[in-house]
């Protein structure tokens, strides 16, 4: 009882040595997606290595998304000539010890460059230092603990090389034959590819029934979560359900078809291409199915910028800046979480039969089509209060959506 009482005291701090980061940003987002298109691991011949430099904010933007989308744990990164330390902070459920000492477990980690490979340091749980041989066995845990043990040894495997710069980092990159069959099957596992099949077959058969070459997207939401209602009565993970039902309606509504993720999927049935519309219009669908994907697919800081990201880039050149889209993207936002945080009762309000306005806000009076320079004079910039006061304004209507409450 004394060892544990010790143990608890060195480990639990009452502060966190690091907070969630908020403050991701459209320059963030545009530089993560620069550096996906410009690195895209499949334009590389299996065997060949090819090296990807990231600055010191583009890995902290990706390392903090993934362990706060998958883990819950904000994390922060640093660079230097030849090291790296990586900080995170856990947040433990009250109890008696928790209460008493502090509900944080602080971790701490120092890696160093050696040949071109990284070396753990040190490694710290709290006040508590661990043997830097514990760092990997602990990392092969904490993946396997949230269903990720296979992309782990994914990039594991992938990584051939890493070289530590201040402010950057350069990784060689190696694929092998196998690497497109194998990521596939470490995120998705064979009992989600037996639950896409599921929502697939639903599909073809709506898609089957549909007359004409449009429909709203309410002729689609309602059938997709009757069945996950349905699946999840019968003893399935209701999250699960409802994340697989958002992915493959996400995809058919952008024209793309399963097997682009998933090899598996080419031998399924295809459903028939059907235009999807919310008030008459086809971008509407795409930019809330998008961006509940966002959410069930990961959580965080980065995932909810992404909307924005879309609408500032288009006010550079597209189609310009729009709160109606920005509405759209919002509503989805709130589906995924409630498609997570709610998942039966999001079953309940949406499989019953929907109107459009049960899920997408009133937004034909929102300005729309704002080139940079008019989005700027009339609203100052993301961030600003005239800005501001317009999100706010879209919240309020998405919090009084029937099916969104």
């Amino acid at each position: 009882m004394l060892t544990a009482l010790l143990l608890a005291n060195a480990v639990l701090q009452p502060e966190p040595t690091v907070t969630a980061v908020t403050d991701v940003d459209t320059a963030d987002v545009g530089r993560v997606l620069s550096l996906a298109r410009a690195h895209d691991p499949r334009r590389v011949p299996p065997g060949q290595l090819s090296t990807v430099v990231l600055g010191e904010r583009d890995i902290d933007v990706l390392v903090n998304h993934l362990g706060w989308s998958r883990l819950g744990v904000p994390t922060r990164v640093q660079l230097g000539q030849g090291w790296a330390e990586v900080d995170g902070c856990l947040h433990l459920r009250a109890n008696a010890a928790t209460r008493l000492l502090g509900r944080w477990v602080n971790l701490h980690l120092r890696l160093i460059e050696q040949g071109g490979t990284v070396q753990v340091q040190a490694l710290r749980v709290g006040g508590l230092p661990l043997p830097a041989s514990w760092a990997l066995p602990l990392a092969r845990w904490a993946a396997s603990s949230a269903g990720m043990a296979d992309e782990l040894d994914m990039a594991l495997d992938l990584v051939q090389r890493v070289n530590l710069h201040p402010q950057r980092v350069a990784l060689g990159l190696m694929l092998r034959n196998d690497s497109a069959e194998r990521l596939a099957a470490a995120v998705v596992s064979p009992r989600e590819q037996q639950r896409l099949r599921a929502y697939s077959d639903r599909l073809v058969a709506l898609a089957s029934a549909v007359q004409g070459n449009s429909t709203s997207l309410a002729h689609w939401i309602g059938p997709m979560f009757e069945l996950a209602r349905q699946r999840s009565a019968a003893g399935s993970d209701a999250a699960a359900e409802n994340r697989a039902a958002i992915l493959v309606l996400t995809l058919y509504a952008n024209g793309r078809r399963l097997d682009s993720l998933l090899p598996a999927a080419r031998s399924w049935p295809r459903a028939r291409q059907h235009r999807l519309t919310l008030a008459g219009r086809d971008d509407s669908p795409l930019h809330l199915l998008i961006s509940a994907a966002l959410v069930v697919e990961g959580t965080g800081p980065l995932s909810k910028a992404v909307g924005i990201f879309k609408e500032v880039a288009d006010s550079r050149g597209g189609s310009g800046f729009s709160f109606n889209d920005l509405a759209a993207d919002r509503a989805g936002t709130r589906l995924g979480e409630l498609a997570l945080q709610q998942p039966q009762r999001l079953q309940a309000a949406l499989a019953s039969g929907v109107q459009e306005s049960d899920f997408m806000p009133h937004a034909a009076d929102l300005p729309e089509s704002m080139a940079e320079p008019e989005f700027k004079r009339r609203y100052g910039g993301v961030g600003e209060p005239r800005y501001v006061a317009m999100v706010d304004e879209i919240d309020r209507r998405v919090s009084a959506l029937r099916a969104l409450r």
